[in-house]
């Protein structure tokens, strides 16, 4: 009697135990919550439907969409990675900012994970690829960048969507003598300077992606004349700017647009559902790729490896994180994700089809240009501060007149030289 008894205490306690340890896993209604941290803020309601999909198939999971400003983004996810917190699933830049995760130990190896990886274009893999071939993140969104325009403002000015530079300038000119403001854009947010104006304007006069990996490998400066020029063309903008530009940041400038008071914004596909929702849709508003410097160029266009999905190597969930990624990595995800989110293109290897007429046009627009990224995110990121910090500190010193155009690009080599040292 005895030794039964001992049995069933044994017993009673080995099932306490695995209760216990079962709720360490799971939220008070017994399901797994898995958390998506993502610099997305526009895109809390869209990702939500998103998931949806997934965990109607899955009733155990729950997953929570925590998006940050993306320039504190970088700031709190290494934080909390720093501290065994963080979320399980998590957007990742491209290049050296997604890579500093990983050395540091925070990312699971996904090499033999990403289901397919060996049909991802290499281009898009590489961006979350070590230099040993560790991919620690699965390619998952890229974006375009280039110019809207309200179609009411052309209209009125009798403008024509302009193919090259001096077409571009007749219009800002034409909307400009009218009285009116022509681009809606500010200089207070450094990064929507360095990477939407310069990174969709600039390759046309620096030379898109073989200046690039010049100035990666170090042949090249930004001192260089195809550099400067590139600075020059993004300075003469600001006579078409609002008159408080140097005050305005990102979202004060794309309000302007969003109200109908400048005729043109220079921005991302990413834009194209905040501005529908706000009712600028195809009707009313067109949009063109970033003007060549001379008639006949092949468009140099930036086509951006923006957003990968790595796993959190501390995760309490991560076999369920996995499992959820591999679903990230596959057509319904994708379809939905360029569904609610038009302008967001999937990596995703597959037959999927584009239903926004914006997008579409941003898209085939890849298919007659040369590819290129945005200039400082790979190699040139990898220190403190980075080439993308460093940019946007040189266009925005540029614009408020701290900076020539010369000085700026001066400025910017000298802060660069560590790099090749």
């Amino acid at each position: 009697m005895r030794t039964f008894t001992f049995g069933l205490t044994r017993i009673a306690s080995f099932f306490s135990l695995a209760l216990f340890l079962l709720s360490c896993n799971k939220d008070d209604d017994n399901r797994t919550e898995l958390v998506f941290a993502s610099w997305r803020i526009d895109d809390v309601d869209e990702m939500n439907r998103i998931n949806k999909i997934y965990t109607s198939k899955h009733p155990d999971i729950t997953i929570r969409f925590d998006s940050y400003d993306p320039m504190e983004y970088e700031g709190v996810i290494t934080d909390q990675l720093s501290k065994q917190k963080g979320a399980d699933i998590i957007f990742l830049w491209s290049y050296d900012k997604g890579e500093a995760l990983y050395d540091a130990g925070y990312l699971v190896d996904l090499t033999d994970i990403i289901p397919n990886r060996s049909s991802y274009a290499a281009s898009a893999l590489n961006a979350w690829t070590t230099d040993e071939g560790v991919t620690y993140g699965t390619p998952s969104v890229g974006v375009t960048h280039g110019v809207y325009y309200l179609k009411s403002f052309f209209t009125k000015y009798s403008i024509q969507e302009p193919s090259t530079w001096n077409e571009f300038i007749a219009a800002c000119e034409k909307i400009y003598a009218g009285g009116e403001t022509a681009i809606a854009q500010g200089a207070a947010d450094g990064w929507s300077l360095s990477r939407i104006v310069f990174g969709g304007l600039g390759p046309n006069f620096y030379g898109g992606e073989p200046a690039r990996q010049e100035l990666m490998a170090g042949t090249a400066k930004v001192t260089d004349a195809n550099f400067i020029e590139a600075f020059n063309a993004v300075n003469s903008l600001k006579k078409y700017f609002p008159a408080n530009f140097k005050t305005l940041d990102y979202e004060d400038a794309r309000q302007i647009f969003l109200e109908e008071d400048a005729a043109m914004y220079i921005g991302g596909s990413w834009e194209i559902s905040v501005l529908e929702e706000a009712g600028l849709n195809s009707q009313k508003i067109g949009w063109f790729a970033p003007p060549v410097k001379n008639a006949g160029d092949r468009v140099q266009y930036c086509f951006h490896v923006d957003a990968g999905i790595g796993v959190n190597k501390d995760s309490k969930h991560k076999e369920e994180a996995i499992e959820y990624l591999k679903w990230l990595c596959g057509t319904e995800y994708a379809g939905a994700l360029m569904t609610e989110l038009p302008g967001f293109f999937s990596y995703t290897p597959g037959n999927l089809t584009l239903g926004n007429e914006l997008a579409q046009e941003m898209f085939n627009t890849a298919s007659t240009s040369d590819l290129t990224v945005r200039l400082m995110f790979e190699k040139l990121n990898s220190k403190t501060p980075g080439g993308d910090q460093l940019l946007n500190d040189a266009l925005e010193g540029m614009l408020t007149g701290t900076y020539t155009p010369a000085t700026a690009a001066a400025w910017l080599q000298e802060q660069l030289e560590s790099y090749y040292n």
